[in-house]
């Protein structure tokens, strides 16, 4: 299976030099700021691409996505901070009819934290003297805050039946690969929930994971669809 790395920073990087593992080959790279940039998303060198990995930049997802989607590329993308254009990429996905997987995070142990999460906040819901709050910590370099994650975890709390307020806050600071918390604090007693990440591993094999179960698909999915915790659509 040919891949098409877009964004060529860390995460990108390391997507690259995991992918023999997956029984993917690098087919190239769209990043002008790498010097393996090949060209843009409509360079011929693209012809043949099965799936495009994006861990780029916010501002650059849409207009990428949407001419690779164009040429039967389908996607696996790994950037936030895009999702007030989300509709709008559904859109050309189902018109290209190509299969996109879109994960804040693709790390299989923060998809079931994500559904432990749904659980707590079920729990608690119907007591009124605990509160609910989230922390998440980066890497200074990221440049989104709260995190995708962050805010998925809040979603997915609040759509579990928390009916009350969760407390969001974010920590920016050296070079911390990535760390969620969410608690439950009441009158006399706090639990919390931690998921830790020790390297960006977990991220580049999740991703790649996601383009080998997406190829040959057709949709939007998530990584829940992947791991089979929801049905595919």
């Amino acid at each position: 299976m040919k891949l098409l790395l877009v964004g060529h920073g860390k995460m990108g990087q390391l997507v690259g030099s995991l992918a023999p593992q997956y029984g993917c080959e690098v087919a190239g790279v769209i990043d002008p700021a790498s010097p393996l940039h090949g060209g843009g998303p409509d360079a011929p060198a693209w012809a043949g691409v099965d799936v495009a990995i994006d861990f780029s930049t916010p501002d650059s997802v849409i207009a990428n996505a949407r001419a690779l989607a164009g040429r039967g590329i389908s996607l696996v993308i790994g950037t936030t901070g895009w999702s007030q254009h989300e509709a709008a990429l559904k859109k050309t996905v189902a018109d290209a009819g190509v299969g996109v997987v879109v994960a804040p995070n693709f790390s299989t142990g923060v998809v079931l934290f994500e559904a432990l999460a749904a659980q707590a906040a079920k729990l608690f819901a119907p007591q009124p003297d605990f509160a609910a709050f989230l922390h998440e910590a980066h890497h200074s370099a990221k440049k989104d805050a709260p995190s995708g994650t962050a805010l998925s975890l809040k979603k997915t709390m609040e759509q579990a039946g928390f009916p009350r307020p969760i407390d969001v806050s974010s920590t920016r600071a050296g070079f911390i690969p990535g760390t969620h918390t969410i608690g439950f604090d009441g009158p006399a007693e706090t639990i919390t929930l931690t998921h830790a990440a020790r390297d960006r591993t977990a991220f580049a094999r999740g991703a790649l994971a996601a383009a080998r179960w997406v190829h040959g698909k057709r949709g939007w999915f998530t990584m829940k669809d992947v791991l089979g915790i929801s049905p595919a659509r």
